[in-house]
């Protein structure tokens, strides 16, 4: 013992040193990164601010551009903003900027070195970047940010080494004292059974592995590493100032070193329909289409899709390809063709009569069929050869959407081990429960667990899914993490709330709110005054459209000073047709409103307005600026993008969306009126509340949602799914080195 602890103390001195040798090495190492990492964060800010600062620039608007530097600043971290238009121009900058900067003396922060300015509260990094155009070749924007966050982590960082080394010291002392008494006593135990003749003759036991209890730390340590990388990346999401189509291109440049993005649905986002001698371009009314059209504008790549179009074949080209937007061609659509036996099978029967009602739990009974899911089988193979044929490099990112390719992630695995498959469920997941219906259960899950990170839209959808998993697969769930191990591969299971493009695109809001009031209004033989409601949808049975005029129609017997003062237009999008239970639907649907209108009919305009055709996006967005209230009473929805949609269309900051709990919107939009669809006398009483609501409550509310829709938009939607990918290509290189431990 003694000559152990002879040992333990001076090991102890020296491992104290050797933590204060290695500060100041960490400080260095430390500061370089977070320079880097600042210039890096200069380049965003400029790119960002490019456009508005060249339009106040423009309209000569100086003391706006004062303004905006100014409320810049108030970043914890951005101390402080100039811009120089000439090296001899007055610099426009907030009131902070040292007077050290000068448009004169920009060249000295030009460069690839360290641009430290000390300052009174600390270290100042400046950075100068390009901000040219053709008014203004030499323009260049000076970002200064605030480096003292740097000194208080690198005290922390000293105090942390220190902790640790002192606690490493301790533990190999503690170690060395337990490996010295057991050697000692192991080897007199040896020269005692040598003596007494024993063990000359014993030979080792074969292939028992050694146990190497010292190396589990460093797995920690690995985890813990690979924790802060995904910290990491959550952190720098959350900090980006604007999510746009630049803030994505930047991710795809930066975190993915600007690879291709394959995007693959069954609908396609532009159909291609003969008109006689023509042909014209549709956009399908689809919330997966509205979500991914404007990502794929801003990250360009291959949308594969089934071609269902009459004139899709003859627009395409000999690889089955074509560009789109037709006016504007910012990516490709890659077109599989199925049969009418494939289609009817895969599309209608299995995904859409099968997991469709399956999922969403709306009281229709499932249909599964043996001759369904072989065509189902075929062709998600058909669309993974697609994939591998379109894929680049032996990696891609491909994002793989909804119910109808669960078993593609796995085919497109075994073809491209490497690649980053982000799949990406649009409705909602049951309980094991239910999911326990479908004969095939264990082939979905696994086909889905091919993804490397597996999205949904709320937390509870999550849940559910590794519940499904933990009861019906031999795969190992770690419920901490949400990560799920089966067949040597990991997926990880993660929430991501999707949403709509912010801001919307202004031709959609190119006519006044009053224009579109008196429009609507006189289209539909409406009195100028009238009030109206809105609700768009699909002619689903999921979608609440019965419930909602049953609605109506309790809110007009409760309330009968509405008759004749208040219309629903309900814009139903024929969906489905060939399936009985949507034919059932969509006959019930006008029944219900035939009926409706003919009780209150009392020589006025008709309480629903009911429209079952295609309406374009201008068309819904001149009906959502009309009315006085949107009305989704979704009886179950992943998310539901029509109710986000209403609130970007109301740039007036009028207007009360009236929600069903049942939608994943619901828990981001707490400000709109949330009602249970199944109870007509509550959302009777929501409705009055809605005509009734005064402007100045309209606005609270509606400024809430718009500032929620624009922060949590689609761009950061698709942004945070990325740069989980890039945390993911990150972790691999690391996890899958070869053991050299071993070797």
């Amino acid at each position: 013992m003694r000559l152990s602890l002879r040992f333990v103390l001076p090991l102890l001195l020296v491992l104290a040193a050797i933590g204060y040798s290695v500060a100041p090495l960490i400080d260095r190492l430390t500061l370089s990164w977070f320079v880097r990492d600042l210039d890096s964060r200069s380049s965003l800010i400029a790119s960002t601010f490019q456009e508005p600062l060249q339009e106040q620039l423009a309209a000569g608007k100086k003391a706006k551009i004062t303004d905006f530097f100014n409320r810049i600043t108030q970043d914890e971290r951005i101390f402080a903003v100039g811009y120089c238009a000439t090296p001899t121009a007055q610099v426009l900058a907030s009131r902070s900027l040292p007077a050290e900067i000068r448009c004169d003396d920009l060249e000295r922060w030009v460069g690839p070195a360290e641009h430290l300015l000390p300052s009174a509260q600390g270290p100042l990094h400046v950075a100068v970047k390009p901000m040219a155009s053709e008014a203004v070749p030499t323009g260049q924007l000076v970002v200064v940010h605030d480096m003292s966050f740097v000194t208080r982590r690198s005290e922390e960082t000293k105090r942390y080494l220190f902790y640790v080394f002192m606690a490493l010291a301790g533990v190999v002392s503690l170690v060395t004292v337990i490996v010295a008494q057991l050697s000692w006593r192991g080897w007199m135990a040896g020269v005692r059974a040598l003596l007494r003749g024993e063990g000359l003759l014993r030979q080792p036991e074969v292939n028992t592995p050694p146990s190497l209890p010292g190396f589990n730390p460093i797995a920690r340590d690995l985890q813990r590493l690979i924790s802060e990388l995904e910290s990491e990346s959550r952190a720098r999401d959350e900090s980006q100032l604007t999510w746009k189509a630049e803030t994505l291109r930047t991710i795809l440049h930066s975190e993915l070193r600007g690879e291709d993005v394959i995007v693959v649905s069954n609908r396609e986002p532009y159909i291609h329909q003969r008109r006689g001698e023509r042909i014209e371009v549709q956009r399908p009314a689809s919330g997966l289409v509205t979500a991914l059209e404007p990502i794929m504008r801003a990250c360009s790549g291959t949308w594969i899709a089934h071609g269902s179009g009459s004139a899709d074949r003859e627009v395409v080209d000999k690889d089955d390809r074509v560009a789109v937007p037709p006016d504007k061609p910012a990516y490709h659509i890659r077109r599989v063709w199925l049969s009418t036996d494939e289609e009817t099978g895969y599309y209608y029967g299995f995904s859409n009569e099968g997991l469709w009602p399956l999922c969403h739990i709306a009281h229709v009974r499932p249909i599964f069929r043996s001759s369904d899911w072989m065509k189902y089988v075929a062709v998600n193979r058909k669309f993974a050869k697609a994939v591998v044929s379109e894929a680049k490099t032996k990696n891609p990112i491909v994002l793989v959407q909804d119910y109808h390719f669960a078993l593609l992630p796995k085919m497109i695995r075994d073809e491209l081990p490497d690649a980053t498959i982000i799949s990406f469920w649009h409705i909602p997941w049951p309980n094991p429960e239910s999911f326990a219906i479908c004969p095939w259960r264990e082939e979905i899950l696994a086909g889905m667990l091919g993804s490397s990170i597996m999205g949904f839209h709320t937390q509870s959808h999550c849940n559910n899914f590794v519940d499904t998993v933990d009861r019906f697969l031999e795969a190992r769930v770690d419920r901490e993490s949400f990560n799920v191990s089966f067949g040597g591969k990991l997926t990880a299971v993660r929430r991501y709330p999707i949403s709509i493009a912010w801001p919307p695109d202004p031709d959609l809001l190119q006519k006044s709110v009053a224009d579109c009031r008196s429009h609507i209004r006189q289209i539909n033989d409406l009195p100028p005054e009238h009030k109206l409601g809105i609700g768009v949808d699909r002619l689903d049975y999921t979608k609440g459209i019965l419930e909602r005029f049953r609605a109506i129609e309790r809110l007009l017997e409760l309330n009968p000073n509405w008759i004749g003062r208040f219309s629903f237009v309900q814009i139903a999008a024929p969906t489905r047709s060939g399936i009985d239970e949507y034919q059932h639907h969509e006959a019930q649907v006008r029944m219900l409103a035939t009926r409706i209108n003919a009780r209150f009919d009392r020589h006025g305009p008709p309480p629903i307005l009911l429209k079952i055709e295609q309406h374009a996006p201008p068309q819904v967005y001149e009906y959502f600026r009309a009315a006085d209230l949107c009305f989704v009473s979704s009886l179950h929805d992943g998310m539901n993008l029509v109710a986000k949609e209403f609130v970007a269309a109301r740039d007036d900051e009028r207007g009360v969306l009236v929600l069903s709990e049942f939608t994943g919107a619901a828990r981001e939009l707490p400000e709109a009126l949330i009602v249970n669809p199944y109870d007509a006398d509550q959302c009777a009483a929501a409705l009055h509340l809605a005509l009734s609501m005064p402007d100045v409550e309209q606005r609270d509310r509606m400024r809430l949602m718009r500032g929620l829709v624009a922060e949590f938009n689609v761009f950061r939607w698709a942004g945070r799914m990325l740069l989980d990918a890039a945390t993911q290509r990150r972790r691999s290189r690391l996890t899958d080195k070869p053991d050299t431990l071993n070797s």
